[in-house]
């Protein structure tokens, strides 16, 4: 899903699946949405029959009768601290729901998001996906409030209101009746039919306010190094505009929408008051009764325009909760099957068989029947250009995508019958760019194995050659390394990526370039590691520069996703005119050339 997300279902159901989401969350907790939606039912009760007892006490006093008027008063003052406890209920219920449900809602859609696909993520801001998360959290939190404190005590008091006035008076409970089910069904129309569109393109773009800043904000070192912070500026500038034209034209609708609610409720006060005038110029009531009906619509009134915002309200919660929703809906990409099982690696051994695979949206497949062994403790590399099929082998290996048709193999298991997780905890990598927590070493290097101990942690940093420029720092395995690692060269990185992988101890290594653009020096310590972290593993090392597979045991030629050529470095090199043997006087003339300039 990206900032222009296709909607996973249809615009006119958005309603229904949100609330829909809502309810299941309410199920997990039944007794305390229970509790509170009972509570509230029976504090807004004891509201509809206030109104009544008031005219019997205007009735009472009218006619001189103390008693009836004191009787009648008493009920009220009981009536309202009813009123009071079960509110207070109400309130109290719904604190620990909500609280339980944004927690609930936070975790999973954090849990969903880990688990996307690779190019869900490669095609995703992380802070647009940060905003969705946290902003439909708290649209949660006032759909609850609205749901459960407001529209329900409302349309309670609507119905209960309606019916009483209708035994006492049909026709002034017909008027208002129709007067209410009008005033609903345009509120209801507004909200959905042209508020909610207009809501949602504001949301999107509030959405992608939070991406731009947080895509210029993570990489601010690029935009220091290139003095690229008035284009930065210009081009929050520039989505800020647009943020703003959504917005505005967003209020101005709701301001509009208001207005058309006002108008409908003060004609519905006209033709309540009216009817009332008439029933009473007919000798069908007295002054009591015009007391019951003009409290009544009082506080019919009161809950009619609130109901009006109380829609709103939950059609922009709605809107805020919308993309959290997709969140859930989200098809993972790659999801465990059903019968999926922990993978156990002993020896390493990897095998493509008449594997197919192509990428979403492209026509050609990259590989078609590609058939690989590996041995088990073998040091292979993948060389060939950009583009070419190195690192989608190591992908499949690692089942960040699933294959079309074949299968990949380790110690004869199927991957795609593995558990992800049991899968990459036996599969250690070291990349060209390694990305560190903003963490402290110690929490960075033991985040290969949960439960690692320090002496484990540091163990593993001498192995690396890290554990020197660690203890060397003023407070060495504890201090924090910045976000993605900012605070550390890039030797640094690698050596600290490297000791994760020692630590990881893992049956299978991938490599990939992991010193191309180091100094001679920080080379020189990383591959003394990296030999020590290949020995009794099977290694797939993805080399740019071939003097870095010169060592190994096998190497494989990629070209538009075959394998042209297969063999050792020396077997290779004897291909009179081999795309290797080519690609290795390349580099040689050009580190030659460099060196004479």
């Amino acid at each position: 899903m990206t900032d222009d997300t296709e909607d996973l279902f249809p615009r006119a159901s958005v309603l229904r699946h949100v609330l829909s989401f809502t309810f299941r969350l309410w199920a997990r907790t039944p007794m305390l949405a229970a509790a509170c939606a009972s509570t509230m039912l029976l504090a807004t009760t004891t509201e509809i029959f206030v109104p009544l007892y008031a005219g019997h006490m205007i009735d009472a006093v009218g006619s001189g009768a103390a008693p009836q008027a004191w009787r009648a008063f008493s009920v009220i003052a009981a009536l309202g601290g009813a009123m009071v406890v079960f509110r207070h209920l109400g309130w109290w219920t719904i604190t620990p729901l909500t609280l339980t449900m944004m927690r609930s809602v936070a975790q999973e859609a954090f849990a969903r998001v880990q688990r996307l696909s690779t190019d869900w993520h490669a095609n995703a801001f992380s802070g647009s996906t940060v905003r969705r998360i946290t902003r439909g959290m708290w649209a949660l939190d006032t759909l609850n409030d609205v749901l459960l404190l407001s529209l329900l005590p409302s349309l309670t008091v609507l119905v209960g209101t309606v019916i009483l006035l209708a035994l006492h008076w049909p026709v002034l409970g017909l008027v208002m009746g129709l007067g209410a089910l009008a005033y609903l069904v345009l509120t209801v129309a507004l909200a959905t039919r042209v508020l909610a569109p207009i809501a949602r393109l504001s949301n999107q773009w509030d959405t992608k306010v939070g991406g731009v800043l947080a895509d210029a904000i993570g990489t601010n070192a690029v935009v220091k190094a290139f003095g690229g912070e008035a284009r930065e500026e210009a081009r929050l500038a520039q989505t800020l505009a647009k943020w703003r034209r959504r917005t505005l034209r967003t209020w101005l609708a709701f301001t509009w929408a208001g207005s058309a609610q006002l108008a409908l409720l003060w004609l519905i006060r006209v033709a309540a008051t009216g009817s009332a005038l008439w029933l009473w110029s007919r000798g069908a009531a007295g002054a009591g009764d015009m007391a019951y009906v003009i409290t009544s619509y009082l506080v019919l009134n009161g809950y009619l325009r609130d109901i009006g915002q109380y829609v709103h309200q939950l059609q922009r919660s709605v809107n805020e909760m919308e993309e959290l929703v997709q969140l859930h809906d989200q098809p993972l990409g790659v999801a465990d099957h059903a019968d999926a099982r922990p993978i156990a690696i002993s020896s390493g051994a990897i095998r493509f068989e008449d594997v197919t695979f192509r990428y979403a949206g492209q026509d050609r497949p990259l590989y078609e029947h590609l058939n690989v062994t590996i041995p088990a403790a073998q040091r292979l590399g993948l060389v060939g250009p950009s583009g070419s099929g190195k690192t989608s082998f190591v992908k499949l290996i690692q089942r960040l995508y699933d294959v079309d048709a074949g299968r990949v193999t380790i110690d004869g298991q199927d991957v795609a019958h593995a558990t992800q997780s049991s899968l990459r905890q036996q599969v250690a990598i070291v990349p060209q760019e390694p990305v560190l927590f903003h963490r402290t070493l110690s929490e960075n290097i033991g985040y290969a194995r949960a439960g690692a101990t320090h002496a484990e942690i540091e163990q593993a940093a001498r192995l690396a050659n890290a554990h020197d420029f660690v203890a060397g720092l003023p407070k060495g395995y504890n201090t924090l390394v910045g976000e993605r690692g900012v605070k550390l060269s890039g030797g640094e990185r690698q050596r600290v990526a490297i000791a994760r992988a020692f630590l990881a101890d893992a049956p299978i290594l991938i490599l990939d370039e992991a010193t191309s653009s180091l100094d001679s020096e920080s080379e020189a310590a990383i591959q003394q590691a990296m030999v020590r972290l290949m020995e009794g593993r099977t290694t797939i090392v993805i080399a740019h520069r071939l003097s870095t597979v010169r060592s190994l045991d096998r190497i494989l030629v990629f070209s538009g996703g075959q394998i042209m050529e297969d063999g050792t470095h020396d077997t290779l090199l004897r291909e009179g005119d081999g795309q290797y043997r080519r690609l290795f006087e390349r580099q040689a003339g050009t580190a030659a050339a460099d060196i004479v300039g």
